[in-house]
């Protein structure tokens, strides 16, 4: 259940997703809020599957520095995330889980999670692990198909080199300093039906970590 559609007394479940996502850009073919989309679709198909399951708000905005530079990016930056997230996880009884679909949001969303923890909240963070391209290539183009999200008909390709390659550049410059369409991989090939594999599989990736964390 979507829990901004409930009246308080209706609150009930023994766990509250929380999708994290961005709004940045993701090449000249992807809405800027795909990492939330992303977010979003994977907690409603979860819940779906598990009785008691709760599901926030998005967040759309995270720490999307990296890029700067590109009309439409929005940013709040590491701090601020990790204090939001602190401060609404504080907020509930619920047990949380954070998901997040946004790379830029890691080293904030684990220290989150550390300092909640440590304070006796019951927390976990969890994110897809599509493979495949780095941002906004084949990967996120078939995903985004297979939600029926709005996506230019050009399939761009972008630095296609190993992220790890990358990596010296990005830290410097952004991606910006490496792509000049913000693509980092090759979106050709993309189609709905790979998107729905992905979504498939990330959705029981989740379904065994959840279920590791209540045993």
């Amino acid at each position: 259940m979507n829990l901004a559609d409930l009246v308080s007394p209706a609150v009930a479940g023994d766990l509250l997703v929380v999708p994290l996502g961005s709004t940045e850009q993701h090449g000249p073919h992807l809405p800027l809020s795909t990492d939330t989309d992303v977010a979003t679709a994977l907690a409603s198909r979860f819940a779906q599957r598990r009785p008691g399951t709760l599901v926030a708000p998005a967040l759309p905005y995270g720490a999307s520095g990296e890029h700067s530079g590109f009309p439409g990016t929005l940013s709040i930056g590491q701090q601020a995330l990790e204090l939001v997230l602190v401060e609404l996880v504080r907020s509930t009884e619920l047990r949380v889980l954070l998901l997040n679909g946004h790379g830029g949001n890691l080293e904030p969303v684990r220290r989150a999670v550390a300092l909640l923890q440590h304070e006796g909240r019951d927390v976990r963070a969890w994110g897809p692990r599509f493979g495949g391209d780095a941002h906004a290539g084949r990967t996120e183009t078939s995903v985004l198909l297979a939600l029926g999200r709005p996506v230019g008909d050009e399939r761009p390709v972008g630095a296609t080199e190993p992220v790890a390659e990358l990596m010296t550049a990005l830290r410097a410059g952004g991606v910006r300093a490496v792509s000049d369409n913000g693509v980092l991989g090759d979106a050709r090939g993309a189609s709905a039906e790979e998107g729905e594999m992905l979504l498939a599989g990330a959705v029981e990736d989740l379904e065994a970590f959840v279920s590791g964390w209540r045993a």
